[in-house]
Formats: C-alpha cells, sequence, structure tokens
C-alpha cells in the first residue's frame, strides 16, 4: 500500500484530503509538527508528499529543500498561491507537480495516481534513519544535521547504523564488534573504543552532544 503524507496547516481541508484519498486504499498520515517535519516523515516513510507553500515557522519552500538533502520521493505542492511565478518556483525548489486549491479531489487523485505510477517503475526511495534532527544516509554513508554534512568511515557508520537501529536500547560491545567482524576482520576492543571517540568528537563539532553514551559495563546507546 502506498502512502501519502500531508503537509496542511488547514486541519479542516486535510482531514477532507486525507479521508477522500484514503477512500482509494492509500496509507495517509498529516503532520501536526510544523516546527520539525522531519522525525514525522522520517518515522512515516511515504511514497509521496502533498504540501502546502504557506505554513507556520517555515513555508513550503523551505521544508522541499529540506525533504530533497535526503530524499528523492515525489513531492506535490498544493496551494492557492497559483500564479506562474510560484507554480515556476516550486518546480525550481525541487518540486514534481502543483495542485491549485480549492482542491478538486478529481484532479488530486489524478494526478497522485499518475506520479507513483511513473515514479515507482523507474526509482527507489533513499533510506534514511533519522533521530533528533540528526539523518543517516544509508546509500552514502553521510549524516546529515542542520546546515552540517558529515563524512563517516565505514567503521563509524556500521556503529552509528547499529545504534539508531536500536536507539532507546544498549547495544553491547560485542555487538558492536560483531558487526564490524562480520564484513572485515576480527576487531579488538580497543579498537573500537578508539572508533566510537572518533565517531563522538565529529558528532559534537556539529553540534550533537551526547549524542552516544556509554553504559559502563554493558555498551553504548542512543537515548530516545
Amino acid at each position: 500500500m502506498y502512502k501519502i503524507l500531508i503537509i496542511e496547516d488547514d486541519s479542516a481541508l486535510s482531514e477532507i484530503m486525507k479521508k477522500h484519498i484514503e477512500s482509494w486504499n492509500y496509507d495517509v498520515k498529516c503532520i501536526r509538527n510544523f516546527q520539525n517535519i522531519i522525525p514525522e516523515f522520517t518515522e512515516f516513510d511515504p511514497h509521496l508528499v502533498l504540501l502546502d507553500i504557506m505554513l507556520p515557522f517555515f513555508n513550503g519552500y523551505h521544508w522541499c529543500t529540506e525533504l530533497r538533502k535526503i530524499s528523492n520521493i515525489p513531492i506535490v505542492f498544493v496551494s492557492s498561491a497559483s500564479d506562474n511565478m510560484n507554480i515556476v518556483m516550486a518546480m525550481n525548489m525541487g518540486g514534481d507537480d502543483f495542485i491549485a486549491k480549492p482542491v478538486e479531489p478529481s484532479v488530486m487523485i489524478a494526478k497522485i495516481q499518475a506520479i507513483l505510477r511513473r515514479t515507482y517503475n523507474m526509482t527507489d526511495k533513499t533510506p534514511v534513519l533519522e533521530h533528533k534532527g540528526a539523518i543517516l544516509n544509508l546509500n552514502d554513508t553521510t549524516l546529515l544535521y542542520q546546515d552540517s554534512k558529515i563524512e563517516l568511515t565505514k567503521n563509524e557508520f556500521r556503529i552509528l547504523q547499529t545504534l539508531l537501529e536500536n536507539k532507546g536500547k544498549v547495544v553491547s560491545r560485542d555487538t558492536l564488534m560483531t558487526k564490524l567482524w562480520q564484513i572485515d576482520c576480527y576487531v579488538e576492543e580497543n579498537t573500537l573504543t578508539v572508533n566510537v571517540t572518533r565517531l563522538r568528537r565529529k558528532l559534537e563539532s556539529a553540534g550533537l552532544t551526547d549524542f552516544i553514551k556509554t553504559k559502563i559495563g554493558y555498551g553504548y546507546i542512543i537515548e530516545l
């Protein structure tokens, strides 16, 4: 089932859109936290986004730019600002299509179906892991946080990936060493400590202080 994310601050309109799209057997979610949509976006992992231009805190152009840093999924702007300048700007910012308000349900569904059919016959989504604004791209092994793009070594990436996949849980040192050992060669315990220390320094230099915490005698944890 395809998943559609609606980023629209008019709650009445977003619920109408949601119910109509759901009637076509799509899984639909409406964003509620407009100050930071990225956590809800990554958790829901949608196939397509319907994005309003006029939003609280940051406008749709801002969020289109932010989403394009981590994903190539289709983004369809939905706005009453449907003059040529806004339509051209929406496309130039990374949008795939534009739906004018008031929304005509049949037009909306037709565009959603056409874009989904076109997109998922040709491309796959970029897999990411996100926590507290930090986004780990599993394709290019980089970490994005605010305006910083952090380059990671293979071992740093594997450590961070394992911790993010188990966030809220303590990951033992043995588990982390096994994760590295399965792919490369045997990793001594001291080598793991060195890798975690270097990773922490990179995170701290980007503003992610205390992102990875040590549980003495057990291992490491990224807390919820």
